[in-house]
């Protein structure tokens, strides 16, 4: 439910200073409720759009009859504040947290929702919330699952950071637990034990000898990767360890699927207990579509793969073809220094205009 009197925001400023306004506006993870209020109040002034909402997910839609229909949608949750806000300009760059994930995009949907009132497709904005915490809590997963005729489309574009580049899809993710036992003893007779520690050895250096493969898909090369990201051993410092654990990351291309990846690791990690604890399918790039074709070709005709895990992975499951594209530079997503570049906010915003008007 909306507070009674949100905070105005004004969709007539720059993209830039929209950006810093919504920077402005903390909204870590399971905090959206007051940037979700204020975006929902401001659509509502616009009487050419039909707004929704459903918990802190605001969603706001054209119904012109166009032959296409494409969804712009930007999640309004950041992690945790670190001593980055408020904002500040230097030169180009607009500092503070969210401003590359993904405030900036977000703001670039906005000013679109509230300026293009006859656009050439019929457009859906989708704001979600808890994008950056665990996938059950995540905003745009509950909009598929409970409302997802409100996400019907022809083709998406997710605002995530990509230096105004296209992305086309996303890696799949696998984590699993490779699991090793031993016989736990007094470190000073460690012959009557056997070191589950040591045994994670040969793990490891399966692990580091492991040569990633590279996948082409609609013209874009994907990198995998399979890498350690923690290991737990140990029970005191006088004894043996009869347990180790390793914990694995399954970096994979959208070629392969739920049990592909799975037979994969389970193949490399032959002879070893293995549990699966984590998974979350990739996202073909699409790029063959009629529509992602017509918006490469609007937006320079550059595009590369994602690398890491996007919301384009459930609009694929829909079966709608999906790319990132946001003004914000996704190295800088999360930092202490989080940036963007006003000048990608204005380009982003100018190239996606054109796409829609011409």
């Amino acid at each position: 439910m909306s507070s009674p009197n949100p905070t105005p925001l004004d969709l007539t400023l720059d993209g830039g200073a929209l950006t810093a306004r919504l920077v402005d506006f903390p909204s870590v993870s399971g905090d959206e409720q007051a940037l979700a209020d204020a975006v929902e109040v401001a659509l509502r002034g616009h009487p050419h759009l039909t707004v929704d909402r459903y918990g802190n997910n605001v969603v706001a839609r054209t119904d012109l009859g166009r032959a296409e229909r494409v969804v712009l949608a930007g999640h309004l949750d950041t992690v945790p504040i670190a001593d980055n806000l408020p904002s500040y300009v230097e030169g180009d760059l607009l500092y503070g947290c969210g401003t590359s994930d993904m405030k900036s995009g977000v703001a670039v949907a906005l000013r679109l929702a509230a300026t293009l009132t006859e656009p050439n497709r019929d457009l859906t904005y989708v704001f979600y919330d808890c994008e950056e915490v665990e996938a059950h809590r995540n905003g745009l997963g509950h909009l598929a699952r409970d409302r997802p005729a409100w996400l019907a489309a022809d083709f998406a574009v997710l605002m995530e950071p990509s230096e105004a580049t296209v992305e086309g899809g996303c890696q799949g993710t696998l984590r699993a637990q490779v699991r090793l036992t031993g016989v736990r003893a007094h470190s000073a007779r460690s012959w009557l034990g056997d070191n589950a520690i040591h045994r994670a050895a040969e793990a490891l250096t399966r692990l580091a000898t492991y040569e990633p493969r590279r996948v082409e898909i609609d013209g874009l090369e994907y990198r995998e990767g399979l890498n350690a990201v923690r290991i737990d051993g140990g029970v005191a410092g006088n004894v043996i360890p009869d347990e180790c654990v390793i914990t694995v990351n399954f970096r994979f291309a959208p070629d392969r699927s739920e049990a592909d990846a799975e037979k994969h690791v389970r193949e490399v990690f032959d002879g070893f207990e293995l549990t699966v604890t984590d998974f979350a399918p990739g996202a073909l790039p699409g790029l063959s579509q009629p529509a992602a074709k017509a918006f490469l070709a609007a937006t320079g005709g550059r595009a590369r793969a994602k690398f890491g895990w996007t919301d384009v992975a459930r609009f694929s499951a829909l079966g709608i073809p999906a790319v990132n594209y946001g003004p914000g530079d996704p190295n800088f997503a999360h930092k202490r220094d989080e940036h963007c570049s006003l000048a990608a906010i204005a380009e982003t915003e100018d190239r996606l205009r054109a796409w829609l008007t011409s």
